[in-house]
């Protein structure tokens, strides 16, 4: 592991209340005392930290998670009122100064709001503090919230181009089948990130205190590699968990980034959790994209699918349902419908102007696969 100047850890619901039955002090205690010896030591820390629902949950005496969004956003508004406290008050034993920051996927997928976040968290880090990022649960609808915070810290990890992400979590790792039903399953220790064989591995389980499962782990893991991010995914009661692994020690699953950086402009492409349409793509379009990264013209589109507006994030699709890209569309729906299948020169006939000779432009366009 190269040297480390920049990390995002982010910690789980089920480990950070101890199964639900509200915050685990000690452990916080624990975690905050490393990561409060890192930020001494120059390095720059943002905390991705779940809990406010489960701790408001105990703090209201709910039986049990409640199911409609309005009393679950009251559950994380009283709740995120002890999450920050616990955090205030351990770093501030260090001398070290906090901040908390609330987001959601709006705040991401405006590409102004994104810029504003991004300028925030790093003038944060500027001054010294540990930003103590969370989903903001209380204003946040099912139609526009990231699903997870693993999602929310491989997104912050892309705003910051962090050299690294630890998702700490009360599993070992990343098993190559289910621990629990397979005593001879094996811990992948380390793999590039991008392996799509991770996500068969991860299955689709998730807790019943977070959103999350190991498959989300790993799907942000991948999201974090786009900005040259590497993840460790390890079991966050490990004694100095969080030293050992900046450390380099072996502990858990290291996802390496095969990747550079990329642009940030296409992090935020990648970065958005729903599109506002879809293009079905002919497989002269497909091969055209993966191979020569060029871009995408009207002729190579079979279909459009919903109702966007020029220069909203539209997702790539092949006729059998794949997402190979996405990127920003030049042309609303409507008039994408008139010209895909014809030649670029077609377009001023057909709608009377043109604005640009390519559906999506290659410099407003990502691959996924």
């Amino acid at each position: 592991m190269s040297r480390i100047k920049r990390i995002v850890i982010k910690i789980g619901s089920a480990l950070i209340t101890n199964g639900g039955k509200g915050l685990d002090q000690q452990a916080i205690a624990a975690w905050s005392d490393q990561i409060a010896q890192l930020r001494l030591s120059g390095m720059d820390v943002v905390l991705v930290s779940s809990g406010a629902v489960a701790e408001g949950i105990k703090r209201l005496g709910l039986k049990q998670r409640p199911t409609s969004i309005h009393a679950l956003q009251a559950s994380a508004a009283v709740g995120q009122m002890g999450l920050i406290q616990a955090y205030e008050s351990c770093f501030q034993k260090h001398g070290v100064q906090s901040a908390q920051v609330l987001l959601t996927h709006e705040d991401l997928a405006n590409r102004k709001r994104y810029l504003n976040a991004r300028s925030t968290l790093r003038t944060l880090l500027a001054y010294g503090t540990v930003p103590v990022v969370n989903e903001n649960d209380t204003v946040a609808t099912e139609e526009i919230r990231f699903g997870d915070n693993d999602t929310l810290g491989a997104l912050v990890a892309n705003l910051i181009e962090a050299d690294l992400m630890i998702i700490l979590t009360d599993q070992k790792g990343l098993f190559d089948s289910n621990p629990e039903l397979n005593p001879n399953a094996r811990l992948i220790e380390k793999a590039e990130a991008d392996d799509r064989q991770l996500l068969e591995f991860a299955g689709t389980s998730a807790g019943t205190l977070g959103r999350g499962g190991m498959y989300t782990k790993v799907v942000a893991a991948q999201k974090a590699a786009r900005s040259g991010t590497h993840t460790v995914i390890a079991y966050g009661r490990e004694p100095d968990v969080i030293k050992r692994v900046v450390k380099g020690e072996s502990i858990g699953t290291y996802l390496s980034a095969r990747k550079g950086q990329m642009a940030a402009r296409k992090q935020w492409l990648g970065g958005h959790m729903r599109c506002a349409g879809e293009l079905l793509l002919d497989e002269g379009a497909v091969n055209v994209l993966k191979q020569s990264g060029a871009s995408l013209l009207p002729i190579g589109v079979k279909e459009v699918r919903g109702d966007f507006k020029r220069g909203e994030v539209v997702s790539c699709m092949t006729l059998d349902g794949r997402e190979i890209a996405r990127g920003l569309v030049n042309y609303p729906a409507d008039e994408a419908r008139k010209i895909i299948g014809h030649p670029s020169k077609q377009i001023p006939d057909i709608l009377g102007y043109e604005d640009e000779a390519e559906l999506v432009h290659r410099d407003n366009l990502i691959l996924l696969n």
